[in-house]
């Protein structure tokens, strides 16, 4: 551990109770007061479901619009054929195509991350679900990112549509801003966030659904947020 780090964390140890929750705000304040880096940190969110994610009909998923999108630059790959290729172009994507991108994704380049696929590309697909699932960028139907609508799709990606889900132990990551935000885009995208999620309850979730949430920045410390602190999603 560098001297310089450990400095930066004994900086950071003092702006906060580990024992304490936090409300959203009060989060939000400390995170941005961390001694900063060379980079814009992304704000990340951290909730902890009460599914039992074993069984697949419990699963949570599904998408929301951050009204002031999550800060990192969208790399947007369109799969399509024919005209779809011209119409992803011309919609804003940043590459297009079918067998030669496939190509060039099986060999090893993952310079993008968000994809749209067409309904008839997704055989040709699957077969690099190694490669894309664990990153995240499998397109699904249910996502909105496997579509014949090519414009809106892509519209909507780039206006900060976002997908959450829980993984095996039951908890859905997000990134929900840059540090760089103001504290009012910060608020409004979690609150947003979270009361999409707590509508995607499962029909048979049983108990308490939000178990505990924590906020942390990219190199900064994780904090526990205080889940009553949030009005918006009380009783949903």
């Amino acid at each position: 551990m560098s001297h310089h780090k450990s400095k930066r964390f004994r900086e950071i140890a003092k702006l906060y109770d580990v024992e304490k929750s936090y409300s959203v705000q009060e989060a939000i304040e400390i995170l941005k007061k961390c001694p900063p880096t060379k980079f814009d940190q992304s704000l990340e969110l951290a909730l902890k479901t009460g599914v039992d994610a074993q069984k697949t009909e419990q699963q949570v998923r599904g998408t929301v619009s951050l009204p002031n999108g999550t800060g990192k630059k969208i790399v947007l790959v369109v799969f399509a054929r024919g005209d779809k290729i011209k119409e992803a172009l011309d919609a804003g994507a940043d590459f297009a195509g079918n067998e030669d991108l496939l190509e060039k994704v099986k060999s090893g380049w993952l310079d993008f991350n968000a994809i749209i696929s067409t309904p008839d590309m997704m055989r040709e697909l699957g077969k690099l679900a190694k490669i894309l699932g664990p990153r995240g960028l499998m397109p699904s139907p249910k996502a909105g990112t496997v579509t014949t609508d090519i414009s809106k799709a892509i519209s909507e990606v780039k206006a900060g549509k976002v997908e959450f889900k829980t993984d095996k132990h039951g908890v859905i990551n997000n990134s929900v801003g840059k540090v760089s935000f103001t504290k009012d885009k910060l608020h409004e995208n979690i609150v947003i966030l979270l009361t999409a999620i707590a509508r995607s309850r499962p029909a048979t979730a049983k108990g308490q659904f939000l178990k505990s949430l924590a906020l942390s920045s990219t190199m900064g410390p994780g904090l526990k947020i205080d889940l009553h602190s949030i009005p918006e999603i009380q009783g949903v």
